[in-house]
């Protein structure tokens, strides 16, 4: 159904059309990641039906399939029909693909990822040494596919690129709530696209236990409520990801965070059951017992089982958030622990990891695990996993440990794309030496799955990771932040196309709150709403595995365009009020908008119960929106605000700041720029 595009729409096509300056003026670049280096000559190389590829010296059936889907994508993109035959004679092909040879049979950090791309008015070439840098190229090569009028081209470039950091990963909880198989594949597509090469699969938890042990059956049997992934998915996933150049870290969490494991193997735990699975969030008591041959005899067996199905290099153990209340409350424990002097729970849990250690050597892995299972008892090849922050990682560098951040690019936290684009794994300003700057491996985005389901969770994850990707992949000094959002509003546009929901879920969740086609005025007024941060949320509704996910929260996206398209134009009113009449009218046309929708918006509101909680959001928007058009009028002409307008206007900025109906106004910093700037 066509319908009118609201103005935040518009302004987020606007900056999607302005090019960055670039030396072709046919050349729009919306590369991202964006590449190492990428320079531009004039000419194009035009897009028809003889389209054709060769791979002249070495190509395998991986290579091959990563062909046929950029081949089936670029025939979706331009509905030009191409033959899918892949030639071996470079001479007559349009994209000549020359790789060196397979790579690594089992993908690990040393996996060369790095290619060229040349593109000519006669034809184009991609020269890498391993199929993963292929497939590199590949993503590259479909991300430059350019459109006209008449038709659709390829702009003359040439690319040297190769990633920053050689860990750039995308962790998911799968274990607060199940996500489908199905999930997991288009998320992996979306890994893909934006060259993402690690999925950490974060498979146990309080909650829920969520991969099939044949050794134990009753941990999927009694701990899964039936939610789990068979042994032969998990390989199928792993084949997936490993498809695409993405490895695949299983977390299996231990010591704690285990209450799932206890309800069919409670001799497991540091306290007698029963146990039950854990319905609430939060940290949880209950603990493996570190003091029982039997624990490493079942975990042994547990990871000697899970090594057959995900060959990575690497296993995370999770290690994070046990408290110890079970381990002090147990009297043998406790006489354990003066026996062989253990001063205290922090010295229990890493004589744990110490043998947990050796049983994952002896299945040939390396251990991951979270800021807490840092010790100067473990050995330097274990990776810490920073969710402390980047004071932890350094600190860890200098102990001579690798390293992975985390803590900046928590999803749940609702920050903006632009706050997880400028925090970097190792800023130049960071004190490391260079050999300490070696240790640290790159980055990862968690996802945590309290407040997501299947339905919501692309909307979460997605188009901000994107963002974060080019962090993880591109040059530091790639970071400003209009362009980023300019590009990032072409990219999300083409994850979408790969089967992710990230935009459209927005509106089939409104319909289904509504309940009618008719959700113009919501579509409005969802676009200048956000979530809460997890905290807010989890305080506010009191959440737990059973809280219902279809409330208007769970509709409207984290950092939606309204919130940079009116930062940017209020920055760029505010350089020259009396001057700048686009960006004022922009912006009146905006807060007007946002007015006329207002009696629209209040009326459906009202209509069902599910909206009616958000009945105070709506009225004040039209508010917020009035005070925006007085605001620009006073700053353009130049005159004072009326005695008590600038104190009033700051409370109703204030009153809308305070957490409602668990979602919050994408604009009101920049409202509140645009009140402070009016003299009084």
């Amino acid at each position: 159904m066509k319908r009118q595009l609201a103005a935040g729409v518009i302004l987020c096509l606007s900056l999607y059309l302005h090019a960055a300056a670039q030396a072709n003026p046919v050349f729009t670049n919306t590369l991202l990641p964006e590449p190492a280096k990428l320079t531009s000559s004039e000419g194009r190389l035009p897009w028809s039906s003889s389209f054709s590829v060769s791979t002249p010296h070495f190509h395998d059936e991986r290579l091959d399939a990563a062909i046929q889907r950029t081949l089936q994508a670029l025939e979706d993109k331009t509905g030009t029909p191409l033959s899918k035959e892949v030639r071996t004679d470079a001479t007559a092909a349009t994209l000549v693909i020359d790789v060196q040879g397979a790579g690594q049979a089992i993908q690990s950090l040393d996996e060369d990822e790095s290619y060229s791309l040349n593109i000519t008015t006669t034809g184009a070439r991609i020269q890498a040494t391993t199929v993963v840098g292929a497939m590199r190229g590949l993503e590259t090569f479909q991300q430059l596919l350019q459109t006209e009028p008449t038709g659709y081209f390829l702009p003359a470039v040439q690319i040297e690129d190769t990633p920053r950091f050689r860990w750039r990963g995308l962790m998911i909880d799968c274990g607060r709530h199940f996500e489908p198989v199905e999930v997991i594949k288009h998320t992996l597509d979306g890994m893909a696209a934006v060259k993402l090469n690690v999925f950490h699969w974060h498979l146990t938890e309080d909650q829920g236990f969520r991969i099939e042990s044949k050794l134990f059956p009753r941990l999927t049997g009694m701990g899964s409520d039936g939610l789990f992934y068979t042994q032969d998915q998990a390989r199928e996933i792993v084949a997936y990801a490993r498809a695409r150049g993405i490895r695949v870290v299983p977390e299996f969490d231990m010591p704690g965070h285990t209450k799932s494991w206890f309800v069919g193997y409670p001799d497991l735990a540091s306290a007698p059951g029963p146990y039950t699975i854990r319905r609430e969030f939060g940290i949880e008591d209950a603990a493996m017992d570190p003091t029982r041959d039997s624990t490493y005899k079942f975990i042994d067996g547990f990871i000697g089982e899970m090594a057959q199905i995900f060959p990575d290099p690497y296993m995370h153990i999770g290690g994070d958030e046990s408290d110890g209340v079970q381990w002090k409350a147990n009297p043998r424990i406790q006489e354990f622990m003066r026996t062989h002097s253990l001063q205290d729970a922090a010295a229990l849990q890493a004589y744990f990891n110490q043998h947990l250690l050796k049983i994952l050597q002896k299945h040939n892995k390396h251990m991951v695990g979270w800021d807490e299972v840092l010790n100067p008892a473990l050995p330097k090849d274990v990776v810490i996993q920073s969710w402390r922050g980047a004071k932890s990682l350094s600190d860890a560098a200098k102990q001579g440990y690798q390293g992975i951040l985390s803590q900046p690019y928590y999803l749940d936290g609702m920050k903006s794309a632009a706050e997880h684009y400028l925090a970097d794994p190792l800023p130049f300003s960071s004190d490391l030496t260079p050999e300490q700057r070696s240790f640290i491996l790159g980055g990862e985005i968690c996802m945590w799955g309290e407040h997501l389901n299947e339905r919501s969770i692309d909307s979460r994850i997605w188009p901000r990771s994107a963002a974060i990707a080019e962090r993880f992949w591109s040059p530091e000094g790639v970071n400003n932040i209009d362009d980023m959002y300019r590009r990032l509003a072409a990219e999300s546009i083409r994850l979408e196309a790969l089967g992710l929901t990230h935009l459209s879920h927005q509106d089939a969740a409104l319909r289904e709150l509504a309940g009618t086609e008719d959700i113009d005025a919501l579509r409005t007024f969802a676009s200048v709403l956000e979530p809460v941060s997890f905290s807010d949320r989890y305080e506010q509704q009191h959440t737990s595995q059973l809280t219902p996910l279809d409330n208007l929260v769970d509709a409207v996206r984290p950092d939606p365009p309204s919130r940079h398209n009116i930062e940017r134009l209020t920055h760029q009113f505010l350089q020259a009020p009396a001057a700048d009449e686009q960006a004022r009218a922009d912006l009146e046309a905006a807060f007007k908008e946002w007015i006329v929708a207002a009696p629209a918006i209040n009326a459906q509101l009202a209509s069902t119960p599910l909206l009616a909680v958000a009945q105070s959001r709506g009225s004040q928007l039209p508010q917020l929106a009035t005070a925006g058009l007085e605001a620009l009028n006073y700053l353009s002409q130049g005159t004072k605000a009326p005695a008590g307008w600038k104190q009033r206007t700051l409370a109703l900025i204030a009153a809308a700041k305070n957490p409602q109906t668990l979602v919050r106004f994408t604009f009101l910093p920049s409202l509140e720029e645009l009140v402070n700037a009016v003299p009084d």
